[in-house]
């Protein structure tokens, strides 16, 4: 994720900001620029609007700004008073329960992230040009947290620590996060539109096994015997084993972490690969959209080295590894094929 300048003093602000602490502006994140606005002191039914165009467009904050839930922008004049992101909702818990209001909050920043990297991406938020559905989320009590057709389901207990920390450990699973659910949820609608539709299940199949499994079948003997005793040696995850589908999951949602990981150290310019730079030499490194132009080996050539120093600061400050896997060889093309799909799809080059 990368940072951005408020356009009034000058100050570092972040993806979160609502207001610039340093000189008191409002701020919104635009997403058709995919960047954060200073927002112009306004008055009057304007007030907290900036005028986004020449033409005289203006655009106002999301409606769920009001429940500290947003702070994305929308269009003035059309909509429902919704951002791109919000408006992506089809369920939410009663927010008149201070409990629900809360996890909602937590919810909506962490699926504010994603739908920033699929925007970054390039990616269709609708199937229905496939006939496949939108991209939509239910955030309620006592439901299963999956994907079903477009939909995401995420229980909102999810967004309580204590007890997914508990289910982590019940589970097995050392970077259980309700980001990480999003984004695992989210490759299985991108496996309908990026994979299935594309004609590339054949060779899908021959990196993550046959998706005509049957999929219950599968997951009941996955929870029964858990996964292969050999796992890491073909998967980013143990969960991965269950099946091919639930690989692939878990392999979008690993790129996925390690693509905005990597966005935002260039962004603070962390490079554990010039620790080995003499001093006064010519600086090897350019900067790169890792969203759209970098190639696989070289997100890894940064990843690798990335990572085994957050691991050492980690370690340094009393706590476990900050990426606590172990990336095998045939993860690693797995982890291409997924770099490869998204990249096809923005370059048009799947329907050729």
């Amino acid at each position: 994720m990368k940072t951005s300048v408020c356009s009034s003093c000058g100050s570092r602000i972040y993806f979160e900001n609502i207001v610039c602490i340093r000189c008191g502006h409002d701020l919104a994140f635009d997403s058709a620029a995919l960047d954060m606005r200073t927002l112009n002191p306004a008055s009057g039914e304007e007030a907290r609007t900036v005028l986004k165009d020449p033409s005289g467009t203006l655009y106002k904050y999301c409606e769920n700004t009001l429940h500290g839930a947003c702070n994305w922008l929308t269009r003035v004049d059309e909509g429902n008073g919704l951002c791109v992101a919000c408006d992506m909702n089809r369920t939410i818990p009663d927010l008149s329960q201070t409990a629900n209001l809360k996890a909602w909050q937590k919810f909506e920043r962490a699926k504010k992230r994603l739908v920033y990297q699929l925007l970054r991406f390039r990616l269709p938020l609708d199937g229905s040009y496939i006939g496949k559905g939108r991209l939509t989320f239910d955030f309620a009590r006592h439901t299963t947290t999956g994907h079903l057709d477009g939909v995401i389901s995420v229980d909102v207990m999810e967004a309580d620590s204590v007890w997914r920390e508990q289910q982590r450990q019940i589970f097995s699973e050392p970077y259980r996060a309700l980001l990480g659910h999003l984004r695992h949820e989210s490759g299985h609608f991108y496996w309908m539109l990026l994979v299935e539709a594309t004609g590339r299940l054949e060779e899908f199949r021959e990196l993550f096994g046959d998706d005509r499994e049957d999929y219950a079948t599968a997951l009941d003997r996955y929870h029964g015997q858990g996964p292969a005793a050999d796992w890491q040696s073909r998967y980013v995850s143990a969960y991965a084993d269950a099946h091919p589908w639930e690989d692939w999951a878990e392999t979008w949602a690993h790129y996925l972490h390690m693509v905005d990981a990597l966005d935002t150290a260039e962004s603070w310019g962390l490079e554990p690969r010039a620790s080995g730079l003499v001093f006064g030499s010519a600086w090897p490194f350019k900067s790169y959209d890792i969203y759209r132009e970098e190639t696989f080996e070289a997100l890894m050539e940064r990843w690798v080295p990335l990572t085994l120093a957050l691991n050492s600061m980690s370690r340094s400050m009393g706590h476990f590894d900050f990426y606590p896997f172990i990336v095998s060889t045939p993860a690693r093309i797995k982890l291409n094929f997924v770099h490869d799909v998204i990249r096809a799809h923005a370059s048009g080059s799947f329907l050729k």
